[in-house]
């Protein structure tokens, strides 16, 4: 203070009139005494009287007063303010914490010091932010110098204002620095996911969620009456997009339908599969062989939560996948082996579901399969009575009780009332439009649709993964192929096959495991025109060439001409070909076309009205070699039974137009049959009944006349020679 007013004393009088800088901050004027304000006199440039001692003497006095005045202005600016020993009163907003240590303006004033510009690392839009505002403060107080209060209030704000804005472009730039330096420990953080993971892991894109709501809400709306529609909005969907991932969703929607579905709701279950049948019709058979074994796998984890209606619900969909085609028996009976190896409480109630839902179609389709399933629960049965006790409750269980029960009406024939459900003939003609027989997978175990190392066409029938302990195995698998392929072909020349087309389908033909995998394979070549004409002549011509007849290719030929009108329409022709080569057809060749013909009408495939190309009651035409070969017609057409033998006749009774033809037989087997073997008198005479049964009715008894027709269904396939 002392200083202050020394260097005050050496100053002229208009230099001391001025108010310093420290006064005008603190906006210390007027009332203070240390400087007065200018008035109107001295504006006009009226001359100030100089001080005498006595007047610099009371300005001492007023300066303690002011002081005093000061500070009872500083304690109600803090009472105002809430201030505590320069805190805040009231709650901690901790704010004290974070500005521990950084330094002040007001404590550099304090001290007595002035602070210096390096001191605050300011950026230069916060200084000039600060200057405009202490430049406002400063015009403000110069515009209002005749107010009578001092603005105390202002230069502390401005003060606080001043040393905030500091504060926060420090604090800003520390959290800059923090941040740049937790950057790569975060980038270093991420890690890769799989495309095949990330719905797994919540990564899924926009794209495939969006995707996913759209399946998920057809398939809430799946029924028997939209399931066409609703295909084929979802095969255009599938088109879409990436195959593997629209493949995925699809899957994962069914299963967890199905899975979460009505409980043991057998028509629920039927519309899936169907829905899955008729998309891998539009899509491939690459999706239903992926669905089956994603099937798998949920069963098993299904299995080990123990969840029946889970557990039902899933069997029920594989049940109607073999139901529709989409799979072959040979899947259903692996499975059910499986299930009666380990025989629990959980491995019953499955068995029992697919008996029920499926068991008669798996029994016609594979007897013997059937046949060893019976077996192998037979021998766990008798396993588990030698066990404990416990094994025996187990067995005597009802659920047992049942099941076994099932398994021998199943056995026996019987049909069970629970089968007797809806055919879904409107699914099944659906599907047969779309040629639901080209999606058969063949030859699938279930330890197959398990094994996690299926790579490529796994699903492929005949496909074996290639392992470093079985090299050796597929090469020879492969050698024998091809060299089995290569005799196929060499015996397709020799029996004057001599067209591509006519080659393929013999090679069908003879490599068939039974006449519904030959039919199969014939119905999936690619034939251009008139070339489906040559199977028919194949079929023949394979017949005559066997050393032995062989009824499989009568039911082979029967299920071609159930299946199209045409390949009857070309056996036909194709025997009144073999007709004019009697003469010099060997006697081998003779009597298995003759046998043929024989099953072809005793099957009701062909009619008498074959023989109307042949003249038999004019017996200039009939040498020796024609009478031979019509009488074993006959002879093997009279080994049937009388309802069959009736019934056939009966067929050419009511047409005018065989007239010639009805006479032409009755007196080839007078002269020619029944004179040579007196032993057929009495067929003769049903035959001859039925050739005048000018009504047309028929007196069959069915039951024996399908009872004849069983050897046909299960007959065994060629045997090359």
């Amino acid at each position: 203070m002392q200083e202050d007013v020394h260097l005050r004393r050496n100053e002229s009088p208009e230099e001391k009139n001025m108010p310093t800088k420290m006064e005008r901050k603190l906006g210390l004027l007027g009332q203070s005494g240390s400087i007065a304000p200018k008035t109107m006199k001295e504006k006009k440039g009226m001359k100030r009287i100089l001080k005498s001692k006595f007047e610099e003497f009371l300005e001492m006095d007023t300066k303690d007063a002011c002081a005093e005045e000061d500070l009872e202005m500083e304690r109600r600016l803090a009472k105002k303010l809430k201030l505590k020993d320069g805190k805040l009163r009231g709650m901690d907003d901790e704010m004290d914490m974070l500005l521990d240590g950084i330094p002040s303006v007001l404590d550099s004033f304090n001290k007595g010091e002035v602070p210096d510009a390096n001191q605050f690392p300011i950026e230069e839009e916060v200084k000039d932010a600060t200057s405009d505002k202490k430049h406002k403060k400063k015009k403000s107080s110069k515009e209002s110098p005749e107010d009578g209060n001092v603005d105390v209030m202002g230069a502390i704000s401005e003060l606080q204002e001043s040393s905030g804005a500091e504060q926060r472009a420090h604090d800003a730039e520390a959290v800059l620095q923090e941040t740049s330096k937790k950057e790569p420990a975060v980038a270093s953080s991420i890690k890769y996911v799989a495309p095949h993971l990330r719905s797994c892991a919540g990564n899924e894109s926009e794209e495939h969620i969006q995707i996913r709501r759209r399946i998920r809400g057809l398939l809430n709306k799946l029924s028997e009456s939209n399931v066409e529609s609703i295909t084929g909005e979802i095969a255009t969907i599938f088109r879409s997009t990436i195959r593997s991932a629209s493949t995925q969703i699809i899957i994962d929607e069914v299963l967890a339908a199905c899975s979460g579905g009505p409980r043991g709701n057998e028509q629920y279950a039927a519309v899936f599969a169907a829905f899955v049948a008729g998309l891998t019709c539009s899509v491939g058979m690459d999706f239903s062989a992926k669905f089956m074994a994603l099937l798998a796998k949920a069963f098993e984890d299904e299995c080990l939560k123990e969840d029946h209606i889970s557990l039902r619900n899933l069997t029920l969909l594989l049940s109607y996948l073999c139901i529709f085609g989409v799979c072959s028996s040979d899947l259903i009976y692996d499975f059910l082996i499986m299930l009666s190896k380990r025989l629990r409480e959980i491995d019953v109630s499955t068995i029992l579901t697919v008996l029920n839902c499926c068991g008669m179609k798996i029994r016609s389709d594979d007897p013997t399969a059937m046949k060893n399933f019976i077996q192998s629960v037979h021998n766990r049965v008798n396993e588990l009575k030698a066990a404990s006790v416990e094994g025996q409750a187990n067995i005597n269980g009802k659920r047992m009780e049942f099941m076994l029960e099932t398994i021998f009406d199943i056995k026996n024939n019987k049909k069970r009332p629970k089968e007797e459900t809806a055919p879904h003939g409107r699914i099944k003609k659906w599907l047969q439009k779309l040629r639901v027989e080209e999606i058969l997978i063949r030859g699938l175990k279930w330890s197959k649709l398990l094994d996690p190392d299926n790579k490529g066409q796994w699903w492929l029938s005949g496909g074996m993964a290639a392992k470093t302990d079985n090299v050796q195995e597929v090469a020879n698998t492969i050698d024998k192929d091809v060299l089995e392929a290569q005799r196929m072909l060499q015996l397709a020349s020799s029996q004057r096959m001599n067209t591509d087309a006519r080659k393929a389908i013999f090679c069908i033909i003879m490599s068939g495991e039974d006449y519904i995998d030959a039919f199969e394979k014939l119905l999936r070549l690619d034939l251009v025109g008139k070339q489906d004409r040559e199977i028919m002549r194949v079929v023949v011509e394979c017949c005559l060439q066997e050393k032995i007849f062989n009824k499989y290719y009568t039911t082979l030929a029967s299920k071609l001409c159930e299946h199209d009108k045409n390949h009857k329409f070309t056996l036909q022709f194709c025997i009144w070909d073999h007709f004019k080569e009697l003469e010099s057809m060997q006697l081998l060749r003779s009597m298995n076309l003759a046998k043929f013909i024989a099953e072809m009408i005793g099957s009701f495939t062909l009619s008498l009205a074959v023989l109307k190309s042949v003249e038999l009651s004019d017996v200039t035409q009939l040498t020796p070699k024609r009478i031979m070969h019509f009488r074993m017609l006959f002879e093997a057409l009279f080994e049937y039974p009388d309802e069959v033998i009736w019934n056939s006749f009966t067929r050419v009774a009511v047409t005018p137009e065989l007239e010639t033809l009805r006479h032409g037989i009755e007196f080839f087997i007078r002269e020619y049959v029944v004179k040579t073997n007196k032993a057929l008198a009495n067929k003769f005479k049903i035959s001859k009944k039925a050739l005048n049964n000018t009504e047309g009715s028929t007196h069959v008894s069915w039951r024996k006349w399908l009872l004849c027709l069983v050897k046909a269904k299960f007959c065994s396939p060629p045997t090359v020679a």
